[in-house]
C-alpha cells in the first residue's frame, strides 16, 4: 500500500504506479519483469506484450491478431479524433449521411406550407359619408311646371298666350298693373290669338292661330309693320310683340295711375278707345291665375 492509501499494482509494467488501463490479469501475468519499460509509450507497451507471446507458438498468432485489431482500432480512433480536431473532412459515410439530412431539411423548408393565420374578415366599418372624387352628384329633378287653368271664359290656347304676355312683362320688370293692361289690350285686339294677316302672306309662314284682314295688322296686339312696330317676323313672336307694347306704355307719363282703357288707347290709338275697359276684370283674373 502507498502512503496515500492506494494499493500498489504488483504486476504493473513500470512498477507500483497509478494506472488507468483495464488489461485482464491473465495477460498481465504473462509479462516478465524484465520487459518493463517506461510508461507513456504505446509502441513500447505493445512490444512488451508481444515478446512473451512469441515463446508460446500456439498462442502467438491469436495474441498478435488480437493485439493488432485492438491497436488498429485505437489508432483509428485517435486518427479520427485528430482529423476532426484539425478540421479535416469527415469520413465518406458521415459525409453522405450529413448530406442526406441536409437535403431532407432543405426539402422540408422548401415545401409550401398552408398558412395557419386566421382568415381576414371583411371590414364592418361604416363607409365614409363623404362622396369620393369620382362620384358625380345626381342632378336635381326639375320641378314640374304648374299647369295654368283657364279662367274668365278662356280656352287653353288663349290662356297659354296670356301666360307668354305675363312672362315677357316680368322679364322686363314691369309691375303687375302693366301686366293687366297688356292682357286686357290683347283680349280686345285679338281675343288672345296670334293672328297672321291675309294681306301679308309672309306672316302666314310663322306659327299662328288665326288669319285677319285688318290691313297689315298681325300678332296678339295687331301691330302694323308699316307703322314702325317691327318686322313681320318679330311681330309674329308673342314675346317680342309684348315687349314692344310695354315699352311704349312705359313712355306714357303716369301710366300706372291712368284708367286701363286710357292707358291702352294711348299706346294703340284705336278707333274704339273705350273698348278696352270691358276686359279689365277678366285680365285681373287671368294674371292672378298665372302669377299664382
Amino acid at each position: 500500500m502507498r502512503d496515500d492509501g492506494t494499493l500498489d499494482d504488483q504486476y504493473g509494467l513500470g512498477g507500483p504506479a497509478d494506472r488507468s488501463d483495464d488489461t485482464p490479469s491473465t495477460v498481465q501475468s504473462t509479462i516478465s519483469p524484465e520487459a518493463s519499460t517506461p510508461r507513456g509509450s504505446l509502441r513500447t507497451r505493445f512490444n512488451a506484450l508481444l515478446n512473451p507471446l512469441a515463446a508460446r507458438p500456439g498462442r502467438t498468432k491469436m495474441a498478435v491478431a488480437t493485439g493488432a485489431v485492438c491497436c488498429l482500432g485505437l489508432v483509428g480512433g485517435f486518427s479520427q479524433i485528430g482529423a476532426r480536431a484539425a478540421g479535416d473532412t469527415p469520413s465518406p459515410a458521415l459525409s453522405a449521411e450529413a448530406a442526406q439530412r441536409a437535403a431532407v431539411d432543405a426539402a422540408s423548408r422548401d415545401l409550401a406550407r398552408e398558412s395557419t393565420a386566421p382568415a381576414a374578415t371583411p371590414s364592418t366599418a361604416t363607409p365614409s359619408a363623404t362622396p369620393s372624387a369620382t362620384t358625380k352628384p345626381k342632378p336635381k329633378a326639375k320641378p314640374t311646371p304648374r299647369r295654368i287653368v283657364p279662367v274668365a271664359g278662356l280656352d287653353q290656347t288663349q290662356m297659354n298666350n296670356a301666360k307668354k304676355i305675363v312672362q315677357a312683362g316680368r322679364e322686363m320688370g314691369v309691375p303687375r298693373r302693366g301686366l293687366v293692361i297688356a292682357v286686357a289690350t290683347a283680349m280686345q285686339e285679338s281675343t288672345l290669338l296670334n293672328y297672321a294677316s291675309g294681306v301679308l302672306p309672309e306672316s302666314q309662314s310663322y306659327p299662328h292661330q288665326a288669319i285677319g284682314w285688318d290691313h297689315d295688322s298681325v300678332g296678339l296686339f295687331q301691330q302694323r309693320p308699316s307703322s314702325g312696330w317691327g318686322t313681320v317676323e318679330e311681330l309674329m313672336d308673342p314675346e317680342y310683340a309684348t315687349q314692344a307694347f310695354l315699352s311704349a306704355l312705359e313712355e306714357i307719363p303716369g301710366w300706372q295711375d291712368l284708367p286701363l282703357t286710357v292707358a291702352a288707347q294711348a299706346v294703340q290709338v284705336s278707333a274704339f278707345p273705350d273698348a278696352y275697359a270691358q276686359h279689365e276684370w277678366a285680365a285681373n283674373a287671368v294674371v292672378k291665375e298665372i302669377l299664382g
